[in-house]
């Protein structure tokens, strides 16, 4: 029963799309009604307003960890295990996808994930991070650096933990929903139609 408890208390959480609410405060346009349509932080970067585009990042990566964080911070108290702990940070994920709040029209995760990550175990998201960051550095493509990453991330956590660790499912299904989330962005990538940062034309990811 507690498990049940903390999995809806995450989705909750995860439901909080930053994205629209700060753009809210700063009384920028809907996120999903200009750019890519996606509510994260790189969309509501494209007004203009860095400051919107921050506090949307800090957000979107703050309740991937909160959630976590709460939920391993009280699992001894109620009983949560480490399966439970997997499906906090699912759900968690799942929320910032299709947030209950805002008609299940979510962003793609990648900072959620990335808080989510950090949560279950800091060196686990800095791995991640690092190879974001590399693929970044060498391609300019959001998307491409956001896929690769999600690909190694359930590599990492089998090294860290073991590859009969119960928290290894739940990253492989986050892992496995951003990349279908990167759909159309894969379909410009094999086509040579996705953009990179730092040119003329937008970045879509």
């Amino acid at each position: 029963m507690a498990t049940i408890v903390f999995v809806v208390a995450a989705y909750l959480i995860g439901s909080l799309s930053f994205a629209v609410i700060v753009s809210r405060m700063f009384g920028l346009p809907d996120p999903h009604s200009y750019g890519s349509g996606n509510p994260g932080a790189t969309n509501v970067l494209r007004t203009g307003k860095r400051p919107a585009a921050a506090l949307t990042l800090a957000g979107d990566t703050g309740k991937g960890v909160l959630a976590v964080v709460l939920a391993r911070h009280f699992a001894a108290d109620y009983g949560v295990d480490m399966t439970g702990i997997a499906l906090v940070a699912l759900a968690v994920f799942l929320g910032h996808l299709y947030p209950v709040f805002f008609r299940f029209k979510g962003g793609k995760g990648v900072a959620t994930a990335l808080g989510i990550l950090c949560a279950i175990n800091l060196w686990l998201g800095l791995a991640t991070l690092a190879s974001w960051l590399v693929i970044m550095l060498f391609f300019r493509m959001v998307s491409l650096a956001s896929i690769i990453a999600a690909v190694f991330a359930p590599f990492y956590t089998g090294w860290l933990f073991g590859m009969a660790s119960p928290l290894l499912p739940g990253v492989l299904a986050i892992a496995a929903l951003l990349i279908y989330r990167h759909k159309e962005n894969i379909r410009r990538l094999f086509a040579g139609q996705e953009s990179r940062i730092g040119a003329n034309k937008q970045d879509s990811a």
